[in-house]
């Protein structure tokens, strides 16, 4: 008992509580939407559900420029200042407005040839693409609220809408599933984003009326400068980093079959789950302590802080995951999904390596060093491509979480070796 005192009064434990309720939620909800998607589409369906959250992930980005990250930055830099704030306010929303409305036109007038690169020539889902085009730059906007609710520090209600976010997403979810089957499941992943829209305006009109911040008179291209870096990491990340994995699920499908590719698709939304209480943390807690560290050894005193706690603790969950894995799969699917406990192993060995190596890579966003992100982003998808596609001709779907486990390996070892001064 007066070790759970202990533990509830520290910074960490106080740090991550407060996201507790929205992370809990969301991946309630997730557990929920993926039971459906298993009832009512399948292993197949689910492929290709992945396939387009692949490349709405690169769509998103494309159309916020990557700008979320910097726009929160700069947001709370000057929240007190007016006329600067309404300068990167108004300059952010011309530009992803301007950037948004070209993708929707490029997205309308090549639906087909989409259509048959994300889904291909057998199924005829082209009207996905176009109503995507219709709801984009509702979606571009809401990020750039958001951004701005979150700069402002109003972190209550950040989590709020995205408690809000989830629930809309799941009732969405469920009526176009139980309505529309595979063509639901994918409206479902294009449209809800698009809705919290006029959730977020109302947050955000609470704090500043928006209308009234923005000016094109204000327009800076300063600012689209200072924000750049953020760009190029997001292209690298959300932009390529998607289109591999796009790339690696087609390959599945042709030479394996769509079911199988469903396989590997459900555990990778497994994987989505528990990778996110980690990554969670790191952001909330980890990332403003390596950001504030000016010394090696203070920045080694936060490495050491997170593999004594968080990180023995999540090898643990794992463990215990591995050894339930059959009923998991059951529980969260239906009894044809049970070939994704053969992909257990590797997947989870693959994610101590990754969970091992998030808290190094965090190190590049704290000290903004672009360039060693982007090479070795470049580097472990490199590796993940090709391993994947040689791998899956000797072990078939096996070898895609064989290749995820060696390429989290790789990408650790490197880690480690540009990071060595300040670890050891």
């Amino acid at each position: 008992m007066q070790l759970l005192k202990a533990i509830s009064r520290t910074p960490l434990f106080k740090a991550t509580s407060l996201n507790s309720v929205g992370i809990l939620l969301k991946i309630g909800i997730g557990l929920i939407t993926s039971k459906i998607l298993a009832v009512f589409i399948g292993p197949g369906g689910l492929a290709l559900v992945g396939n387009l959250r692949n490349f709405m992930t690169t769509v998103e980005s494309i159309s916020t420029l990557g700008f979320q990250t910097g726009v929160i930055k700069y947001v709370a830099d000057h929240k007190n200042d007016e006329a600067e704030l309404k300068k990167i306010i108004s300059t952010v929303f011309f530009s992803l407005l301007g950037v948004t409305l070209l993708l929707s036109v490029l997205l309308f007038a090549f639906s087909g040839v989409l259509n048959e690169a994300i889904f291909g020539s057998d199924l005829q889902y082209a009207v996905i693409f176009k109503i995507l085009a219709l709801v984009l730059p509702w979606y571009a906007v809401t990020v750039l609220l958001i951004a701005v609710i979150n700069g402002l520090g109003r972190y209550k209600s950040v989590i709020y809408i995205n408690i809000a976010g989830n629930i809309i997403g799941l009732l969405f979810s469920v009526f176009v599933v139980w309505k529309y089957e595979t063509f639901g499941a994918l409206l479902s992943i294009i449209v809800p984003p698009s809705l919290l829209f006029f959730v977020v305006f109302y947050f955000l009109n609470k704090q500043l009326r928006f209308a009234h911040t923005i000016s094109w008179s204000v327009f800076d291209f300063g600012i689209i400068k200072k924000m750049s870096s953020y760009t190029l990491m997001a292209a690298v990340s959300s932009v390529l980093g998607p289109m591999v994995f796009l790339a690696i699920r087609n390959n599945a499908i042709e030479s394996l079959g769509v079911d199988q590719a469903g396989y590997w698709e459900a555990m990778n939304r497994i994987s989505t789950y528990y990778i996110m209480f980690v990554s969670t943390i790191l952001t909330v807690y980890f990332l403003p302590k390596l950001t504030w560290a000016e010394t090696k050894k203070q920045t080694r005193t936060v490495f050491l802080s997170y593999y004594k706690s968080i990180f023995p603790l999540f090898v643990i969950g794992l463990v215990v995951l591995y050894f339930l894995r059959f009923y998991i799969v059951q529980l969260l699917f239906t009894p044809e999904f049970l070939p994704v406990a053969g992909l257990f192993f590797w997947q989870l060995l693959g994610d101590v390596f990754k969970a091992a190596s998030l808290i190094l890579g965090y190190q590049f966003f704290a000290q903004k060093l672009t360039m060693a992100f982007i090479t070795t982003e470049l580097l472990s998808l490199s590796i993940t491509y090709f391993l994947s596609k040689y791998l899956i001709g000797i072990y078939q779907i096996e070898g895609l979480v064989i290749a995820h486990a060696i390429t989290y390996f790789i990408y650790l070892v490197v880690l480690v070796i540009y990071f060595r001064k300040q670890i050891f």
